[in-house]
């Protein structure tokens, strides 16, 4: 019966802890978001941001894209000569590209490039006293830290997504048409009558804003509450990783589900 109890105990404490912590994070994000912009002292704070978490970016959603869409290409091909259908190969990676794969693995790259930066980032901003500093000096770290962080991590996701659609389906075109001798004509034209731009671009853009707000959301709260030592850093980081990526792939079931059942 004690065992029990203390069992019980533990369950309603950790409970109360993420409740906690929720209520912390949305307070966080509330104070983030409504913070007045000063946009002569904002915009090239927000230009710094967008190079280190867009650009540097850049390259590892070019090579992922483009050996995706090799691999998908691939696979499609052999799984659509079984019903003699190879031709259908354009649809079916597009399709596949824009709706699941860019949004969610860019994503999953952001977070694993990006987001643990920025957790890092910040958590050592927080562990040498460099916030508290801020604060003696009526800085707000909030205005001047946080939010071009989170602004360009928001911006960064759907451009990222849609290089990632173009790559991949670049990637998939060399091996359907230029490997595997797929007619081009036949590639394209099945593609772009399969694509809608609504339902398949425009949804796969509306998922990747979604996901940028919330894996950056993630990482500036890691970092910004971990705690000051080497330990609470790479805590905040490895966190920002699981937290992330668990975010990532429950949003993309509940979006999708929310869609297919608009169309």
């Amino acid at each position: 019966m004690i065992t029990l109890l203390k069992y019980i105990q533990s369950l309603g404490e950790k409970g109360l802890t993420f409740s906690r912590h929720i209520g912390i994070s949305g307070i966080f994000l509330c104070q983030v978001l409504i913070r007045k912009p000063r946009w002569q002292k904002s915009f090239p704070l927000l230009i710094e941001q967008l190079y280190f978490v867009g650009v540097l970016s850049l390259i590892i959603i070019l090579l992922s894209a483009l050996f995706i869409g090799m691999v998908v290409s691939l696979q499609g091909y052999n799984t659509l000569q079984r019903f003699g259908a190879e031709q259908e190969l354009g649809q079916l990676l597009a399709l596949s590209v824009t709706r699941e794969l860019a949004p969610v693995i860019t994503a999953l790259l952001f977070a694993g490039r990006a987001g643990t930066s920025l957790a890092a980032e910040i958590g050592l901003m927080r562990a040498t006293d460099q916030l508290d500093s801020m604060e003696m000096m009526a800085i707000d770290p909030l205005w001047r830290i946080i939010a071009p962080r989170f602004w360009a991590g928001l911006i960064s996701m759907p451009i990222l997504t849609l290089i990632f659609d173009m790559v991949a389906v670049y990637g998939g075109y060399l091996v359907g048409v230029k490997w595997l001798g797929i007619d081009g004509g036949s590639f394209w034209s099945n593609m772009q009558a399969a694509v809608d731009f609504h339902a398949d671009v425009i949804n796969g853009i509306i998922k990747s804003l979604v996901f940028g707000f919330f894996v950056t959301w993630i990482s500036i709260y890691q970092g910004y509450y971990s705690k000051p030592s080497a330990i609470g850093i790479g805590r905040a980081t490895t966190k920002t990783v699981v937290y992330s990526s668990l975010a990532i792939l429950a949003l993309d079931f509940i979006l999708t589900s929310v869609m297919l059942s608009a169309w």
